[in-house]
C-alpha cells in the first residue's frame, strides 16, 4: 500500500482541505450527512462502503470536528454523526462540485440528481465566485496568492 503525502503544514488551503476530505468516500459521507444521514448503518447501506474503511473517514471527520459523535435521537443505545457546522460550511463546496459534475459528465437529457431549494423544490443557481466589488470572476480573473487565515 502507497503511503499518502500529508498536506498538514502545506501553505495552500486547498492542500490541507484535501488532506481532511480529499477523498470521495469523505465527501460522499459529507453529502448523505447533510442529507439528514446520522447513523453507521445507514451511511454503509447508502455508499455500499467497507466497514473498516467507513469507520476510519467517520473517525477521520469527527477528529476534524465536520461531524460530532452524538446520543441516539431515538433514546437508544447506539450513537450518531451529526454534521457540524463546519461540516454545513462545505455545502457550497458540494454544490459547485455536482453542478461542475452535471455540466461536464453527462450526456444532455441524462438522469442525474440536481440539488433543490429545499423551499421551493427547484435547482439552485449555479455556484459563482464573485470579487468583493460583486463582479463575477471566471478562472482568467483570479492568481493565487498569499493572505491570513479568518
Amino acid at each position: 500500500m502507497v503511503k499518502r503525502t500529508s498536506f498538514e503544514g502545506d501553505v495552500c488551503a486547498v492542500a490541507r482541505s484535501l488532506d481532511v476530505i480529499g477523498d470521495w468516500w469523505s465527501l460522499l459521507i459529507i453529502r448523505d450527512a447533510l442529507g439528514g444521514v446520522r447513523r453507521f448503518s445507514q451511511f454503509q447501506r447508502s455508499l455500499g462502503a467497507a466497514k473498516n474503511m467507513l469507520a476510519s473517514r467517520l473517525k477521520t471527520l469527527v477528529a476534524h470536528g465536520i461531524l460530532d459523535i452524538e446520543p441516539a435521537q431515538d433514546g437508544g443505545a447506539h450513537l450518531e454523526y451529526a454534521i457540524t457546522d463546519k461540516g454545513r460550511a462545505l455545502m457550497p463546496v458540494l454544490a459547485a462540485l455536482s453542478q461542475w459534475g452535471r455540466e461536464h459528465l453527462f450526456e444532455p437529457g441524462e438522469t442525474c440528481s440536481v440539488i433543490l431549494d429545499a423551499k421551493t423544490k427547484k435547482p439552485i443557481d449555479k455556484v459563482r465566485v464573485h470579487a468583493k466589488d460583486g463582479r463575477e470572476l471566471k478562472a482568467d480573473d483570479v492568481v493565487v496568492g498569499r493572505g491570513r487565515a479568518r
